[in-house]
């Protein structure tokens, strides 16, 4: 299960990328599970993870959605892979350290035709902690 910190609580949230959104890398609170900042100290802390994704292209929203894609399969294959009693916490911070995309353009000729080409990466990478509960 994937949880971000919330005020003085981490509680459990689901994907919410989209390229069409200002914050394209985004999750959304389920309420499933809710867990005490504080308690999470007595958590073991296992492996932390840096999440990096780029896309080409000559579709820009395409392109950029394909980076999104990328990124949620590394998340989602750590979260699969969590043992019984493990979490994934998401580390950064909305307001210091949030991953955004960046686009750059260029321009290519393509049957003697300018063309667009889009390539998108982002910055800085998102972490992501795998924490096993107590005992």
């Amino acid at each position: 299960m994937i949880f971000r910190r919330y005020g003085n609580a981490y509680q459990s949230v689901e994907l919410n990328f989209d390229s069409k959104a200002l914050n394209e890398i985004g999750f959304r609170r389920d309420r499933v599970e809710s867990i005490p900042a504080e308690e999470l100290d007595t958590f073991e802390k296992k492996t932390t993870h840096q999440l990096e994704a780029e896309a080409e292209g000559s579709v820009q929203d395409e392109t950029e959605t394909l980076l999104l894609e990328r990124l949620a399969e590394q998340l989602l294959a750590i979260d699969r892979n969590l043992a019984s009693g493990e979490i994934l916490v998401v580390e950064n911070d909305q307001g210091n350290d949030w991953p955004k995309t960046k686009q750059k353009t260029t321009n290519v000729i393509v049957g003697g035709e300018n063309r667009l080409h889009f390539t998108y990466t982002m910055g800085p990478p998102l972490r992501a902690t795998v924490w096993r509960r107590p005992g």
